[in-house]
């Protein structure tokens, strides 16, 4: 459990995280140097020149002023909720795999159940603008790893994130859970449309931000959020990336961490499967199957923790290219937009497009007839390459 901490002793922590113009980093040094904050506030003018300009010295000699009196007074008042917790660099409960990193938070707001922390994790990032097959192998990965006793650590964004929390949820309480990590106040859910889903986790799982109350999201917050999801866990699994993405930012930030990197392949023709190549290239573990990730890192210890579910599927990589420009109808670009990159059966088909059977079957047809898609030997579908009329 956290440290229990008097109020006069938090506020002085709230106030250091807060200080205009002094940093985390100059706040760590103040902390190596002269103690706990409030031993950084009770200190002389002389001892506080030799580590800040003589601006912030003047600064923290004189009395917070009303706009930080003002935050710590709402974040002592948000912490009167049983179910939420500031974590200090000071505190037995911070994570300890962040404070291997070189510029851990000098707090951590955290909403939901701390227990997730002492939990060996695993980080799954991923496309906002994810493929149907990208989000099912996302759901799928993250279930299967829950199920194995992995907390599963990701940003609570759309695509692939969000398809990251509900798969480690559904594994249940007997799971190893899930962390969200937020670039916004922890008070603000963003974006709005995953607000269910993070309401779920501070039920189920746990919410983490290093960002005071209230701070909406700015485009700053991303890279700082995505240095803890890198940090917080063992190693990282990326599932679908552009070349240039959020997501090859936290798997670089993981290697130079010393954190394992995996990496899902797909389709050469699939904008979304190029930036997992290129991770693949650079070294990271190319994974079919949950075990390919135990392989490297073990499996965790977790009692309670069911009998692994029937073997996943493993990913393949297909060689499809684009959609002929005569695939206009609404219908078939559902199919085809629905069918990703990969090859995907009648039945997932349909539950992806909430199409009827009938009119399912009769666009496959179509796109058959048409040379778009191809039945293979086991029933699945799967886009045709054009790669021979290039």
């Amino acid at each position: 459990m956290p440290l229990t901490l008097a109020k006069e002793e938090l506020s002085s922590w709230i106030r250091l995280s807060l200080e205009p113009g002094l940093g985390p980093a100059l706040a760590r040094n103040l902390l190596a140097a002269l103690g706990l904050p409030q031993d950084i506030y009770a200190a002389s003018a002389g001892n506080l020149a030799r580590l800040l300009p003589g601006q912030l010295v003047q600064q923290i000699r004189q009395a917070p002023g009303n706009e930080i009196l003002e935050a710590i007074a709402k974040t002592l008042e948000w912490l009167d909720h049983p179910q939420h917790h500031l974590l200090t660099l000071a505190d037995s409960s911070y994570p300890r795999a962040l404070l291997d990193i070189h510029d851990p938070p000098l707090l951590l707001y955290a909403n939901g159940n701390l227990d997730l922390l002492n939990r060996s994790a695993i980080s799954i990032v991923g496309a906002r603008n994810a493929s149907a097959a990208g989000l099912d192998n996302a759901h799928a990965f993250s279930l299967h790893l829950a199920q194995s006793g992995w907390c599963i650590v990701s940003g609570l964004a759309l695509g692939i994130d969000s398809a990251v929390h509900e798969g480690a949820l559904q594994a249940g309480g007997s799971g190893g859970g899930t962390i969200a990590i937020i670039g916004t106040g922890i008070d603000i859910v963003y974006p709005a449309r995953n607000r269910d889903l993070a309401h779920k986790i501070a039920r189920e799982g746990l919410l983490i931000s290093e960002f005071p109350l209230g701070q909406r999201a700015l485009p700053y917050h991303f890279p700082k959020r995505n240095r803890l999801v890198a940090g917080m866990a063992r190693g990282i699994l990326v599932v679908e990336a552009a070349r240039q993405s959020g997501s090859l930012i936290t798997a670089r930030l993981a290697t130079e961490m010393g954190r394992e990197v995996f990496a899902i392949p797909g389709s050469i023709h699939s904008p979304l499967s190029r930036g997992c190549h290129a991770l693949i290239r650079q070294g990271a573990k190319l994974v079919e199957c949950a075990e390919d990730i135990h392989e490297e890192l073990g499996k965790p210890r977790l009692a309670g923790v069911p009998a692994p579910t029937p073997a996943m599927h493993r990913v393949q990589v297909s060689t499809e290219a684009a959609i002929p420009e005569a695939a206009h109808e609404p219908a078939t670009q559902r199919i085809l937009d629905a069918m990703g990159f990969d090859p995907v059966d009648l039945d997932t088909l349909q539950r992806r497009t909430q199409l009827g059977l009938s009119a399912l079957n009769s666009s496959l047809l179509a796109l058959e007839l048409s040379e778009t898609v191809a039945r293979q030997d086991d029933g699945r579908f799967l886009r045709r390459s054009t790669l021979q009329s290039r």
